[in-house]
């Protein structure tokens, strides 16, 4: 055992012994990540009070998506050039107001543009704030790993609960309740993160750098995997509230189910996401292998969505799959990050940077498909889509599995060597 393990053992720094700074972002973290899932429980609310089709409605989750994969390109040269603090305080910015605006809006065009503002300031936060955390953490870089995976589960699980809170008041008031509590966020980190030092002295990113990364085969044929996982992925996400209020409404009525319930059934599901993501991934990962692991969440995923497609119209089956999907999808974004980081010699920056563009692309492509197919084929057929995209993903790492050698490691990673890869993987 080396040295460094050793010590890594013996001092296990706990994750609640951090300063103030370290706790202002990942206050920040929870209510970023919670982003994600905020929208889904209202999504059938503004569909019917603002007059949209479940297509438009579903297009919050495209724009939003959309410019953050394209920013998510480009954020590595900016906060190499303006440093990490001020690129995240610009993030959290961009989410205030872009929020607001949102709750602010008139028309569901009007909530899909701001929300592709929000993207923005998403992409910039949520590529510094890791960065930042482990810049200003006083327990060693292990508890503040801890700490950023924790907000990271807390906010996805969160999200959508509070989503349905507030959604219960008006549609408008999850985008209000985003905006103050990210506005708190802003000054706290503003104040206590003062005398964080910045990456003064690190070296520049190119522009180019990270769409230059995908001559590399290994991260190319990562990236590909990971925008046909988040087609299915966003499929899952973005349609399901409306089969499930379909099928619910057939149930039991109209207005027995509405955005705190749907709101409980994504909770439940970002619980079992946030749950794997952290304490499974990586053991099953060190057992079986990464590759092992990504076929065996994938192949999963492809059965509970076509489980949903057939049973489209049963709610216990449809919520069911939801909730237990987000077990696999957690296993999918740990063990898909860390393969990342793991098959090339790029710096880890680029190299995150590249494989989030792209991941987040499939993401925005899910929503603004499965709307038409729905429509023009079938309330199931959007599933059975989003199962034929995790099929295509396990095609597409089967091909470039020479490219891959790297990422299953015949020893296990040594507890800070560990650290350092999700240090790297998710800032």
């Amino acid at each position: 055992m080396s040295a460094s393990s050793t010590a890594a053992q013996t001092a296990k720094p706990s994750i609640f012994r951090q300063t103030k700074a370290v706790w202002a972002v990942a206050f920040a973290s929870v209510i970023a990540f919670m982003g994600i899932g905020l929208v889904d429980p209202i999504l059938p609310k503004i569909s019917s009070e603002l007059g949209a089709t479940p297509s438009q409605a579903m297009l919050l989750f495209t724009s939003y998506l959309i410019i953050t994969g394209v920013a998510m390109f480009f954020t590595s040269w900016v906060s190499s050039r303006i440093g990490v603090k001020k690129t995240l305080l610009i993030g959290l910015a961009l989410i205030v107001i872009f929020a607001a605006l949102a709750g602010s809006s008139s028309t569901v065009n009007m909530i899909i543009g701001f929300r592709a503002g929000w993207g923005l300031g998403n992409a910039l936060f949520i590529s510094t704030a890791l960065a930042t955390i482990v810049g200003a953490a006083s327990g060693g870089v292990d508890s503040a790993i801890m700490l950023y995976e924790a907000a990271l589960g807390v906010g996805i699980a969160v999200g959508p609960l509070v989503g349905g809170v507030l959604g219960t008041i008006s549609w408008r008031g999850p985008f209000f309740g985003t905006a103050v509590l990210m506005a708190i966020g802003l000054i706290a980190i503003l104040v206590l993160l003062g005398q964080t030092p910045q990456n003064a002295g690190a070296a520049r990113v190119k522009i180019t750098a990270p769409l230059a990364a995908l001559r590399h085969k290994g991260i190319l044929t990562l990236g590909l995997v990971a925008l046909f996982y988040n087609f299915g992925f966003f499929t899952l996400l973005a349609y399901s509230p409306f089969p499930l209020n379909d099928a619910a409404t057939a149930l039991w009525g109209p207005d027995k189910f509405g955005a705190i319930q749907l709101g409980l059934v994504f909770f439940g599901w970002g619980i079992c996401l946030a749950f794997t993501s952290v304490f499974v991934a990586q053991r099953l990962a060190r057992r079986i292998g990464r590759r092992n692991t990504i076929y065996l969440a994938m192949a999963c995923l492809a059965v509970i969505e076509v489980i949903m497609a057939l049973k489209i119209d049963t709610f216990v089956v449809i919520t069911v799959c939801v909730i237990v999907g987000g077990l696999f999808l957690g296993v999918m974004n740990t063990v898909m990050t860390e393969s990342v980081m793991e098959v090339s010699d790029l710096p880890r920056a680029v190299a995150s940077s590249t494989y989030s563009g792209i991941r987040f692309l499939g993401g925005a492509i899910a929503p603004a498909v499965a709307g038409p197919i729905s429509t023009h084929i079938s309330a199931g057929a959007p599933f059975y889509f989003g199962a034929g995209a995790f099929v295509v993903g396990m095609i597409v790492l089967t091909l470039g599995r020479k490219h891959l050698a790297h990422i299953d490691r015949p020893d296990e990673l040594d507890e800070l060597e560990e650290a350092e890869l999700l240090t790297a993987a998710d800032s």
